[in-house]
């Protein structure tokens, strides 16, 4: 178990027009850890998705970290879970070792919250995978996008692009997001919790 992959999926839409919205932040996560494994995007068997396949931080003694699967899907938010499960397939990841790194509304802009199950908060990629994976006990890692302003609808909230003054901490926000998915992988759950939870 302990040789074995994890699965680390960063939930978005595909194209250009979506590349900077909220909506994908989890997928700005998800380059951020390829530049990190020095590893690049391929496509991933039949799943509707691009991979890449590396070793995540450092073990004690300056041995190279667990081996990580990172992913995108290539469908659109709302039918993640179709990609998510054909990719625990063929890289043979129980769900334990899955990682959602996504968009939370419930989380103030810069803030990072890991979990393992619970509810979907009516976030639809979360919603889909779930069915998908037939549980709820993958790890999400909870990028804070904040609260839209006003009456301005959630949908139309996540599917902008971040604002002029978010985008002055926005590669800040995807740095501390990918220490997390890393945290998670190397220290364990609760040690990342521990960590990315304590105001310090």
């Amino acid at each position: 178990m302990t040789d074995g992959p994890w699965l680390v999926v960063g939930l978005g839409n595909p194209g250009a027009q979506y590349a900077g919205n909220r909506h994908n932040v989890g997928q700005m996560v998800l380059d951020e850890l390829a530049r990190r494994t020095g590893s690049t995007w391929k496509a991933a068997g039949r799943a509707q998705a691009v991979a890449a396949e590396g070793r995540l931080g450092v073990l004690p003694g300056g041995v190279p970290g667990p081996r990580v699967v990172l992913a995108k899907p290539t469908t659109y938010m709302n039918v993640s879970g179709g990609p998510v499960s054909a990719l625990a397939q063929y890289y043979d990841v129980p769900v334990e070792r899955t990682i959602l790194v996504h968009d939370e509304l419930d989380i103030p802009f810069a803030d990072v919250r890991l979990k393992r199950g619970g509810g979907e908060g009516g976030h639809n990629g979360l919603r889909d995978t779930t069915k998908a994976l037939g549980s709820k006990d993958y790890v999400r890692v909870r990028v804070g996008v904040g609260r839209p302003p006003g009456r301005m609808d959630a949908a139309d909230f996540v599917l902008r692009d971040f604002a002029k003054v978010e985008l002055k901490e926005l590669a800040w926000l995807v740095d501390r997001a990918a220490d997390a998915v890393e945290a998670a992988v190397v220290k364990g759950l609760e040690a990342a919790q521990l960590e990315f939870h304590t105001r310090t």
